[in-house]
């Protein structure tokens, strides 16, 4: 049980991070000019996008990994994790400009959606017919 809720809390966190990045990602192209003005030109730094990618990966690993392997062994999670940091990483690598502040964010919201998933399958209870089924403890 214990596990269970540790998963939970990397999943919340899995979820804003992810979601962050993804807003990080396509923001920072179309507002590259004015963040200096704000105090954020820290924020166009390679080194904080690729921060958040790596602690990204480490909630992602831990939260999803965890949970597949100790709780609802179901691959979807993992799968989905996998193909957004791939969509990320490769966008990165072969994409600039306008394209890769398409991409990258696309990439970051299946992270999100994984994280999304991953918490529906480790912390529902097996009543009720929905996927989007509420969490709640029967007496």
């Amino acid at each position: 049980m214990k596990m269970l809720k540790a998963a939970t809390k990397l999943d919340n966190i899995g979820m804003t991070a992810s979601t962050l990045c993804a807003i990080h990602c396509a923001a920072v192209p179309v507002f590259f000019t004015s963040l200096p003005l704000f105090g954020l030109g820290f924020l166009a730094n390679p080194w904080v996008e690729w921060g958040m990618i790596l602690f990204a990966l480490v909630i992602g690993i831990s939260s999803i990994g965890g949970s597949y392997l100790n709780s609802h062994h179901k691959a979807l999670p993992l799968v989905l994790l996998i193909i957004g940091f791939a969509t990320i990483l490769l966008a990165h690598i072969f994409t600039q400009g306008w394209l890769e502040a398409v991409i990258v964010p696309i990439g970051g919201i299946t992270i999100a959606v994984a994280h999304f998933i991953n918490y529906k399958y480790a912390g529902t209870c097996t009543s009720g017919d929905s996927f989007l089924h509420v969490k709640h403890t029967h007496e």
